[in-house]
């Protein structure tokens, strides 16, 4: 008889069955319940399990976990009772068990909608992976077909359901594959499909041989079905197949699979059936990248596989053979070891005097218990006891230590938070949870590492208040709780039921009603910190929590204030403006249920829904769609990519996508000027085919844009003036690239550099007194006038100029930067077309004296440096009778002033 074990709730729970899984309410911080299949049961830890049967004592269970989809994705997932599967085990104390589910497959439910109605059901039809963040689809193995018959017969004895990608079900469940020479199965890999026959043959045993598949949207024919077709056509028999009309049937229109069955036994015969594991699994890989002979292995690894990361892209940059390199420390040396502690060497004396020197250290009793501060003093009283220096010489005054690796000063704890970043650091978490990327970007003055470090110990600070009013909570219910209660309430084995009501604001934080037998603690951000038992079960079991929007008025010191939100703040969300508490107030701040994944603009530094903050797919770049010239489908905002992202796929313009306004430098940093983390990444191609930054485009003057509401294509960068191209940049010393100068004094520097060093952006609104009728005005939040992009230096934060952001909206909804764009660049595309602007504006620049130019030229000329006779000017020397084309002249003498010139 299989073991079973009986749980507080009174259910019997045997290895295979599902069961519902979590830790005490203090814990899991009023996080919904887990979903697990039960693998094993084991002994405590150190133990060896009993010999006779029924003596084994277990303390611990082994756990199959399965994912919600909200816990691994920010889609919103209507079905509260859909999971994920995975292939992941953990092994937990068996007291965390709370009670018996059932999880079975899509496929083996005949009414979905009668089992989402009974309680504790669950369903998957998906895996994911949490190693290589996945989801793979899971179908039942005796669904796939085009196997071998040996290894078919392996994977159905051993495995209920096979995991795969998505395009390669299909192919699984297909009929068996021969191929059409051999006679031997055809593996998806290395397989090709005759467009005709429909017959599938091995690329080897094609004649000749195909070496490569043909390319996307190209089909391939066999030699006799090619033969037989030229055959047709020589012959002008070419038939085209009629199209087949199925007859129209009156038979009644087959049942639904969602209309309910009433037939219990059915459903209870669902519940109980039979699924075959393999070493505990009942899941295996059989996808993409599968040898199916491996299945025969009992000890193959069953876990999901992604591609090979063999190739240029994954390898590192080795220096060449005759690159001069310092001769790197052997590893294993003396020298490449750091000796962090030698209290194991020191006698009893010497560590008894150590003890006394570390307490003479410091006066606060925090670093006493500080992990950092403890590890830091140690690492230095050894140093002093290889050096043969007293512990008197032992200074723990300085933050920082010479680290030997990283060649430099580093701190070993990190510095004081001041009141402001603990500020941010709550709203942020307000805001979104335990998102701590969200939460840093918020912040903005801390790295990554310090805001994880600062939420562990900010954590167990709440997870110790909590714990002091627990046992505060624990006294007063012994003494003064009647009897009466303890009859009606529930087993509170995890401490979640609420044994006392407050006074006041008493209601249901979900469904808002005064009345249940039982009341539940409830998550943070809900207007109570009370669930009814509806809703406290519906959330602990399904994580499913319908919020009735709060309408009324919020009680405060007695005065009743209607609680004001936002335009666009949703109403089942907590109020944006944090509660004013007392200092004995122990209420903490309820981070709030986002209703919209909120994302970080890199031009503004500000947050905002997706859909007005656009993220790539591909490379996480996030900018205001404003502010890249973006109009993207509400129902393409997850898929969208930004215009570098999108050409890679697209190759529409070059592939080298430097800037044509910036600076040409020869070195590797390429990747790291033009990476997602800056609001660089958003270029825009020009009309050769080249890259502009759109920043660059629309702070220089001269710049139009065949489309502004796309900012697309980039015209007019010949134009710009030479003398704009020789200048120095001041904060790069560059003489390459496109300069502007600074609105309040004279320097003159890039665009990009400008922008990098931290300088203001902005547009101005200059009034216009008399205007004349070339003048254009336009209206910005109630200002009248010129508007003027404005760039100044760091200097001059006490400018007099009043700036309106790049991404600072108007009533329209529009931005600053589509207000300038679309009144000041837009190019005159309603009086020539693109090439004849393009044609102009090369004749302003060739602008050649009659005396260096030679019309009729009794001969042909050739360039005496590139030998071309092709060119639009030939220019003759002064001296000689020796030719230049117009590139060559260019190149020599003056500097090319854009990418149109490079181009001839």
């Amino acid at each position: 008889m299989a073991t079973q074990i009986v749980l507080k709730s009174g259910e019997r729970v045997k290895v295979n069955d599902h069961v519902y899984c979590s830790p005490s309410w203090s814990v899991r911080d009023g996080t919904p319940y887990s979903v697990a299949r039960i693998m094993e049961f084991l002994p405590p830890e150190g133990a060896s399990k009993g010999k006779g049967k029924g003596k084994e004592t277990f303390t611990r269970v082994r756990l199959a976990w399965y994912y919600r989809p909200s816990d691994v994705s920010d889609r919103p997932v209507a079905d509260s009772r859909l999971l994920l599967a995975a292939i992941y085990s953990e092994v937990c104390d068996i007291n965390q068990l709370r009670a018996r589910c059932h999880v079975i497959h899509r496929d083996k439910i005949t009414d979905l909608a009668g089992w989402k109605k009974r309680p504790d059901r669950f369903y998957f039809n998906r895996l994911f992976d949490p190693y290589i963040k996945k989801e793979f689809e899971v179908i039942q193995a005796t669904d796939v077909r085009n196997l071998p018959d040996h290894i078919r017969q392996v994977l159905t004895s051993r495995y209920e359901y096979v995991v795969a990608e998505k395009d390669v079900v299909p192919d699984l469940t297909d009929t068996l594959r021969l191929c059409g020479t051999c006679t031997e199965w055809c593996a998806n890999p290395d397989t090709v499909q005759c467009d005709r026959c429909k017959k599938f043959f091995h690329m080897g045993c094609v004649q000749p041989p195909l070496l490569a598949k043909p390319s996307r949207g190209y089909g391939w024919t066999c030699a006799p079905c090619s033969k037989r077709h030229e055959e047709e056509v020589d012959s002008h028999e070419v038939r085209h197949p009629t199209p087949v009309i199925k007859p129209k049937s009156n038979a009644p229109p087959p049942r639904g699979r969602g209309r309910p069955r009433k037939d219990r036994s059915l459903a209870e015969k669902e519940e109980n059936v039979n699924i075959k594991y393999f070493k505990m699994w009942p899941f295996r890989y059989f996808g993409q990248y599968t040898v199916a002979e491996d299945t025969l292995d009992p000890d193959d690894l069953i876990f999901p596989r992604a591609a090979t990361r063999v190739g240029p892209k994954f390898q590192a940059n080795v220096p060449s053979a005759w690159a001069p390199t310092p001769a790197p420390e052997e590893r294993g040396d003396d020298s490449t070891v750091e000796v962090l502690s030698l209290i194991n060497t020191l006698t009893d004396e010497e560590a008894n005097e150590l003890e006394e020197w570390k307490l003479a250290l410091t006066r606060r009793q925090d670093h006493l218990c500080s992990v950092d501060w403890l590890t830091e003093a140690i690492r230095r009283f050894s140093e002093a006891h290889l050096a043969n220096r007293g512990w008197s010489t032992v200074d723990m005054s300085l933050p920082t230590r010479q680290e030997k690796w990283k060649k430099g000063q580093t701190r070993y704890t990190d510095k004081e938070w001041s009141a402001e970043e603990i500020a941010a650091f709550e709203d942020g978490i307000l805001m979104h949870g335990a998102e701590l990327r969200a939460v840093r970007e918020e912040i903005g003055t801390r790295t990554m590492f310090e805001v994880v470090r600062f939420y562990g110990h900010w954590k167990n600070s709440k997870l110790k208040e909590e714990n002091v009013r627990i046992k505060e909570f624990g006294v007063l219910e012994k003494d003064d709780e009647p009897a009466a209660m303890e009859d009606i309430s529930p087993s509170d084995d995890e401490g979640s039921v609420v044994r006392e009501l407050a006074k006041t604001n008493n209601s249901c934080g979900a469904c808002r009603i005064r009345e249940s037998t039982t009341w539940w603690k409830a998550p943070k951000g809900l207007a109570t910190e009370i669930l009814c038992d509806s809703c406290g079960m519906n959330w602990r079991k399904y994580a499913d929590l319908n919020v009735r929007p709060v309408r009324e008025e919020v009680i405060l010191n007695g005065k009743a204030k209607v609680s004001e939100k936002r335009e666009g703040t949703p109403l089942n969300g907590p109020s944006a403006k944090r509660l004013k508490t007392s200092v004995a107030s122990t209420i903490t701040p309820p981070p709030n249920i986002p209703a919209a994944p909120q994302l970080r603009c890199l031009a503004c530094r500000k947050s905002g829904p997706a859909g007005k903050v656009l993220k790539c797919s591909r490379c996480q770049f996030c900018v205001h769609a404003g502010s890249c010239g973006v109009v993207v489908d509400k129902n393409a905002v997850e898929t969208w990519m930004c215009d570098l992202c999108q050409n890679e796929k697209t190759m529409e313009a070059s592939l080298n996508t430097d800037c044509l306004l910036c600076p040409r430098k020869k070195s590797r940093k390429k990747a790291v000027l033009q990476g997602a983390d800056s609001f660089l990444r958003a270029s825009k191609p020009t009309e050769g085919q080249g890259w502009a930054h759109v920043l660059c485009s629309v702070f220089n003057p001269e710049i139009n844009f065949t489309d502004v509401s796309r900012l697309r294509l980039v015209e007019g960068i010949s134009t710009i003036p030479r003398q704009r191209w020789s200048s120095r940049c001041t904060l790069c010393g560059e003489t390459t690239g496109a300069v502007i100068r600074c609105s309040d004094c004279v320097r003159e520097y890039h665009t990009s550099c400008a922008w990098r060093n931290g300088h203001k952006f902005g547009f101005e609104i200059q009034p216009v007194r008399n205007h004349r009728r070339d003048t254009l005005v336009t209206t910005f939040k109630g200002e009248t006038g010129n508007m003027m992009p404005i760039v100044h230096c760091q200097e001059h934060e006490n400018t007099k100029h009043e700036l309106f952001d790049i991404c600072e909206t108007d009533e329209t909804g529009e931005t600053a930067l589509q207000v300038y764009c679309r009144t000041y660049k837009q190019a005159p595309v309603t009086q020539a077309h693109g090439l004849l602007r393009k044609a102009r504006r090369l004749d302003q620049i060739i602008n050649i004296p009659s005396d260096n130019l030679s019309s009729t030229p009794e001969t042909e000329p050739r360039c005496d440096l590139c030998s071309t006779q092709y060119s639009p000017y030939f220019y003759q020397s002064r001296y000689s009778d020796h030719w230049k084309c117009h590139k060559c002249h260019w190149d020599q003498g003056i500097r090319v002033t854009g990418a149109e010139e490079r181009s001839h």
